[in-house]
Order: C-alpha cells, then structure tokens, then sequence
C-alpha cells in the first residue's frame, strides 16, 4: 500500500512557485501549507474542533517535549498521538534536533547522539537517532522528521562543516533505523549560511531519496534577506517532486516569500506565541490589542476576517480589558484569530498561484502594510 504521495499541481509562470498535494495516512494537504504547533500535543489555547474549522490541514508535536513527558511509552499505550490528542488529521514530529540549538547550554553533541539534562528534573537523557526514530514510531505521527544538528547563527565555517556531516550521517543512521511504513521520514538539509554547504547537503540528502525533506537552521538569528539568498541558491538542488518544508517559519511575510522560492510546509509558533501578549497580525500589519489606543475601540480585531472572535463582534475593547486582566479568553480569541489569518493568507496564496499571479500577490500585501 502506499500511504504517501506528492502530487506537483501547477508552478506559478509569474514566480516559479509551487501548487501541490501530500497524500498521507490521515488526508491529503493542500500546498503550500502552514502548520500550527502543538509542542504539548496540543496547540495552545485552541479545542482541536476549533483547528479543524478554521482549516488547519496537519499539526506539529514535539518529540523531545513528549519523551520529557508523559514519554513516548504511555502515547503509543494510548493509541498514538491522533487518538490521544484527538485530532483526526495529519501530524508531523519533529526530531529533537532544534532542542540539540536551543538548549546548546544544556546538551552534549557527540558523534553517537547527544546529552541532554532534563528540563524538567535535572535527569540526563541520551539521544542517538536510533532512539529518536524509535521515539517517533512510538509516537505515530504521518511525517516524523530525521535526528540532526542545527548549526546557530553565526558559525565559522568549520563548525557548519561538522555539523552538516554529522547531520548526514545521523541521516543515514535514521532512515536504517526507521522501519514503520504508515510515517513518512523527512531528511533535513543544514549548512548554515554557506553556499557551497547548503548545495552540497541538499544534493546529499536528495541522494538518500527520503520521502521529504526539511530546511533546518534558517530562521535563526539571521538577516531574513540572508535567509532568502540561502533559499535561492538550494532550491535547484532540490528534488523537484517531493515536499520542501521550511522549518521553524511563519510570519506573513516569510510565508509569502519562503512560497515564492520553492516552499510547500512552514511551522512557527510565532501566530500562538505573540497571541498569549496581546499581539494580533492583520492584513494591515500587527496590533498590539493591550495598547491603550484600543480601550475605546468598539470594532473587531480585523473589518472583514472570518475568524470565530472577528465574525461574533468581539471587539479590540472587549480584548484590551482581558488582555489586561489576564483573562484566558484573551490568549483563545487572538490565537484563533492569527491562526485563521495565516490559514487564510496561505489559501490566498495557493489562488494565488493558480492564477499565476504570486508576485502580484505579494505586491499586494506590501501596499496594504501585512508586512509592516
């Protein structure tokens, strides 16, 4: 049986960019897709009735977190991660390996895996990826993601090197290690900001024929145009026929030009994050709803959006008083809203490319200030 497939839909004659399909065990995913993140095996703030209605297509969990608790033993007791968190659509795991860059203070990186200290109660844990692919697999989720190191920014060119050689080999280890054919494995391209390095593990990785593959350690710390020039010089190198996700990515901009070079799938928690302070994004640039410019503003947090706060009269005011007293409904009605808007901005975009307007698009959205 074939659980996956990547159906390549149209290319954009205006920008090149990509319309397509990923066929999984859980549905098919329209893309260019964004991805809300559930680290906890659960988007925060958000019923998973409430994700399915405002047209998310897949969701993230987060492997490390989840080992860290309720550990990956008791998920697969449960059923796997769909019958535990309830949600009936895709999901993808990520590795562990941004933790391996975001808690550099904390780990040791050898060549068999690495060290972490818990978070949580200080006890040391070793990943190697053939614990991580048994993590995963435990896990159940449709796209589990390969081990890898991610390179922070900046690097030296020789930390990049021994970074991206152990990613490939750690490449390898996984997909040897990983035997469950109902998830598909992604292998994950790094490089740093290098050229050559990034050319050289994108045509390594496409050598490994993995079923998609990943774009690790972008989107961290560096100047976006940067981040675009690095997009530019792999994507030639990419296999034309499977998915290209952009890890780690999700404002409205990088969205729409992370498309425009050759994106299918982002992930970012920036939409729930910012939520949680108060910080709305419209298609008119962000609004801060704590600021006091708000407290008499009786309109919605968006003229014309869909989204459950926008459409049943929930006004900035309204928002403003729970953003201050700390309400939850605060950090639930903003969250569904930035989440619907991006939802909204990537089936935009899809149209977008289906009338071979992109570039247009993305003029667009600069003029009415999405960006700002």
């Amino acid at each position: 049986m074939q659980y996956f497939k990547y159906e390549l839909i149209h290319e954009c004659k205006q920008s090149g960019a990509r319309l397509g399909r990923l066929y999984t065990p859980h549905g098919v995913i329209e893309t260019p897709c964004y991805m809300p993140v559930g680290t906890q095996a659960t988007v925060k703030a958000v019923l998973p009735r409430d994700l399915a209605e405002i047209g998310a297509q897949i969701c993230l969990a987060n492997t490390y977190h989840l080992f860290e608790r309720p550990g990956h033993r008791l998920v697969r007791e449960a059923g796997g991660l769909h019958a535990f968190m309830r949600w009936d659509k895709p999901i993808l795991t990520d590795s562990g390996g941004f933790q391996v860059f975001s808690l550099a203070g904390s780990n040791k990186i050898r060549e068999d895996g690495v060290e972490f200290r818990s978070l949580l109660d200080g006890r040391k844990h070793f990943f190697t990826p053939e614990s991580v692919m048994e993590i995963e697999q435990a896990l159940g989720a449709d796209i589990a993601m390969a081990f890898d190191e991610c390179a922070p920014y900046p690097s030296d060119e020789r930390y990049t090197r021994a970074a991206m050689e152990r990613t490939h080999r750690w490449a390898r280890r996984c997909k040897a290690a990983h035997t469950r054919e109902d998830q598909a494995l992604f292998g994950i391209v790094q490089g740093g900001m290098f050229r050559e390095m990034r050319i050289e593990s994108a045509k390594t990785l496409a050598d490994m024929d993995f079923i998609g593959y990943g774009i690790g350690g972008l989107s961290v710390g560096e100047p976006k145009p940067l981040m675009y020039e690095m997009l530019e010089e792999m994507m030639p190198y990419m296999p034309k026929y499977k998915p290209r996700y952009l890890m780690g990515v999700g404002s409205p901009d990088c969205l729409v030009e992370g498309v425009i070079r050759g994106i299918d799938m982002f992930d970012c928690v920036l939409q729930t994050r910012i939520a949680r302070n108060g910080l709305a994004l419209t298609g008119q640039g962000k609004r801060m709803l704590r600021n006091a410019s708000f407290e008499h503003d009786f309109t919605p947090i968006e003229e014309g959006c869909d989204c459950y706060a926008c459409k049943n009269g929930f006004t900035r005011a309204y928002i403003r008083h729970l953003v201050k007293c700390k309400e939850i409904l605060a950090a639930q009605l903003i969250t569904l809203h930035n989440l619907r808007f991006s939802l909204r901005l990537m089936a935009n975009i899809r149209k977008a490319i289906a009338e071979d307007r992109l570039l247009d698009f993305r003029k667009e959205c600069i003029e009415q200030g999405m960006f700002d």
